[in-house]
Formats: structure tokens, C-alpha cells, sequence
């Protein structure tokens, strides 16, 4: 067994590796991921979290160590690696903030992986996680009432300016008029407005009073008002 796993790997370019050091660089970046990406999803449970971003903290630190083990010994290798990354056009939408943490966390244990500080990726991956749920089990930075959108539909013929600001004022502690959009072919106007709803508040009560200013038509109340993708 030890004879395989120290068997040398030749390269065309001169340099050599062996069984045992690309399996141990490999197979420590991939616990690691794993590790990564179960605390990010257990820290994301109630919150919306990404499968694909899941499976891409899995397969980071893996392809990152690969990476830095084939070109550590060769800086025309490691500049000409910059230059083809340099082409690449990513398509995907930019993540929030914490996923790209969560990402460069899965590039620090790969770095660590590929230049062989196994212990070194072991340690940064449990004081990384051990942040992650310290931060997930306090509600780091949660506020009390997070803010809401609200969609108002309202009929053409319905002057809609101040028209809910008394309403807005006796349930919320602010409120902001973000979007105005047509609809209904111009027969229907859409208000999308920025909330913080105060505390203790029945939201069945304040949509019902919004309702027989609106003429009973559509209203939506939902969370997180700054994801830009709610206001499409």
C-alpha cells in the first residue's frame, strides 16, 4: 500500500508528485468543502439559500488546491494561469455579501490545501465555521422588525399621493414610496413602498384598512424589500 501511494506521478514539464500527496491534498479540500458548505446551509435554514452555491463550497477548495499544487513551483505557470482566467466572462448575478464570504472562505482553505498546510486548512475551516454559527445562533446584526415590501394596486382614477400616509403612519415606524408603475394597460397603477412595521402590529388588520382605500384590489406584503429581485 505504501508503495503505491508513494508512487511518483512524472510530468512532461519535470515535476513529480505522488499518489499520497495528491490524494491527501485532494481529499482534505473536499472534507473541508463539505464541512463549509453544511454550515452554510444549516446557518441559512431560515433564510432563502442557493443549491448551486452549496455545491460550489464543496468543489472550490478542491479545484482551488489543484490549482496552486500544479503551478506553486512555476511563476510563468501561476501568470500564464492568470491570463486564461482573465478571459473567462462569468453570467451568473453577484451574490449577496455573505456569499461571497462564504466563497472566499472555500478559497483560503484551498490555498491552505494545495500548498500542503493540511493542519493550517483544518484550523481555518473550524474558526470559520465556528464564527459562521456563533453569528447564526445570536442573530448577528438582525433587527426587531426587518424591513417589508409593500405592492399596492390602486385604480387610475385614484389620486394615490398622501392617500395611504395616514394609514402607513399609524402601523409603520417609516415607509418609503420606491416605484410607481402602470399596469392593466394604464388602467391600474402599482406603488411599491419601503416599511418597518411597528412592533406588536396585525398585519391582517393594517392590509384590511389599506384595502378599503384601494378598493379592495391587490396587496402584497412581503420581506426583504432591499432584494432587488422582489422589485421586478
Amino acid at each position: 500500500m505504501d508503495k503505491i501511494l508513494n508512487f511518483v506521478i512524472p510530468s512532461i514539464l519535470g515535476n513529480q508528485f505522488t499518489v499520497k500527496a495528491v490524494l491527501s491534498v485532494l481529499g482534505s479540500a473536499l472534507i473541508f468543502g463539505v464541512v463549509l458548505s453544511a454550515v452554510y446551509i444549516f446557518a441559512s435554514r431560515k433564510d432563502r439559500y442557493s443549491r448551486g452555491l452549496s455545491i460550489t463550497l464543496v468543489l472550490l477548495p478542491v479545484i482551488i488546491g489543484t490549482v496552486i499544487m500544479l503551478v506553486s513551483d512555476s511563476f510563468a505557470r501561476a501568470f500564464g494561469l492568470a491570463g486564461a482566467f482573465s478571459i473567462i466572462r462569468f453570467r451568473s448575478t453577484q451574490g449577496s455579501p455573505k456569499d461571497l464570504a462564504y466563497i472566499f472562505a472555500g478559497l483560503a482553505i484551498g490555498l491552505a490545501c494545495g500548498m500542503g498546510y493540511i493542519l493550517a486548512g483544518a484550523i481555518i475551516t473550524a474558526f470559520i465555521c465556528i464564527i459562521l454559527l456563533v453569528l447564526s445562533f445570536v442573530n448577528f446584526a438582525s433587527p426587531a422588525n426587518p424591513p417589508m415590501l409593500l405592492k399596492i394596486t390602486v385604480p387610475e382614477s385614484l389620486n394615490y399621493v398622501g392617500v395611504f400616509d395616514e394609514c402607513l403612519a399609524k402601523y409603520t415606524k417609516r415607509w418609503k414610496l420606491i416605484k410607481v408603475k402602470s399596469n392593466n394597460f394604464g388602467t391600474m397603477f402599482d406603488l411599491s413602498y419601503d416599511i418597518r412595521l411597528k412592533n406588536g402590529i396585525n398585519e391582517k388588520e393594517f392590509i384590511d384598512e389599506l384595502r378599503t382605500i384601494n378598493g379592495n384590489l391587490n396587496i402584497m406584503l412581503q420581506n426583504n424589500a432591499a432584494d432587488p429581485d422582489i422589485l421586478v
